[in-house]
């Protein structure tokens, strides 16, 4: 659905996200409020999550999915649930991205759930992205359409306007060629502006218009990415972050390296 260019060969990017996925949850310890995110990669970290509540190796998780297709699959896999009205601080958030910038700015949403993506991450304490490494990108908007979020009502207007700021729009259409509908039964508008070089700017003038309800720029919300390429798996976490100890990684189930910011080679 999303503008996605190149991607790599189908087989070594399912794995690669694999990997990244499930190295993610070893930073989950009992007792968390965790939120689970939506995509071919945050789904890795969900199945790992529910294997290890299985083995009883994590205890007294909730989690706070962040569509209705995670809460689908987090339910089948029997973990518990809980929402934001009940626990509105998440501890720690697990979540993909469509691109990403070397300061762990992001372009999310190519899977519809970027309004309620969005919430959940802005209610987390820490927002650790899992990602293959096509996704990583010298700047946003190089190799990924900026989802736009919009109400039905009027919405060709906002496709002007966003034309306007210099972005060539297409109504995300779903498998039956009607337009696509989020989990709130608003529309997506996919907006390619080319590599952007000012996305604050950007941002906020999408967010002042009347009709647009989210944009896909996740901007200094990251706290920490973990990639898997065909070199192993690396662990970053944003410039300048300090993160509390109680989010130290459990070494028991560490297959990388102590060091968060240095690359490593197992396999999770």
């Amino acid at each position: 659905m999303g503008a996605e260019q190149k991607k790599p060969a189908s087989e070594d990017a399912r794995r690669w996200k694999q990997k990244a996925g499930q190295a993610a949850v070893d930073y989950i310890v009992s007792g968390m409020v965790v939120g689970l995110g939506t995509g071919s990669t945050a789904v890795w970290a969900v199945r790992r999550l529910a294997e290890r509540l299985r083995r009883r190796t994590l205890r007294d998780i909730l989690a706070v999915p962040t569509s209705r297709e995670t809460e689908q699959e987090a339910r089948r896999l029997e973990i518990p649930l809980t929402t934001l009205e009940t626990h509105p601080q998440v501890d720690v958030v697990i979540d993909g991205a469509d691109e990403i910038d070397p300061d762990l700015n992001l372009i999310k949403g190519g899977g519809g759930a970027l309004l309620r993506e969005k919430i959940v991450a802005q209610a987390g304490r820490r927002l650790i992205i899992v990602a293959d490494a096509s996704k990583l990108s010298s700047r946003l908007g190089v190799r990924w359409a900026l989802p736009v979020e919009v109400i039905p009502f009027g919405w060709k207007t906002q496709q002007s306007f966003l034309e306007d700021l210099g972005a060539t729009v297409d109504l995300r259409l779903d498998t039956n060629h009607t337009p696509f509908k989020t989990d709130q039964g608003n529309y997506i508008l996919d907006c390619r502006f080319g590599p952007i070089h000012d996305a604050s700017e950007l941002a906020q003038k999408i967010k002042m218009r009347t009709g647009i309800i989210e944009h896909g720029l996740f901007l200094r919300m990251a706290t920490d990415l973990i990639v898997a390429g065909p070199e192993g798996i690396a662990h970053r976490t944003a410039p300048g972050l300090a993160i509390e100890s109680r989010f130290r990684r459990d070494k028991s189930c560490d297959p990388t390296t102590s060091d968060p910011q240095n690359t490593a080679k197992g396999d999770p």
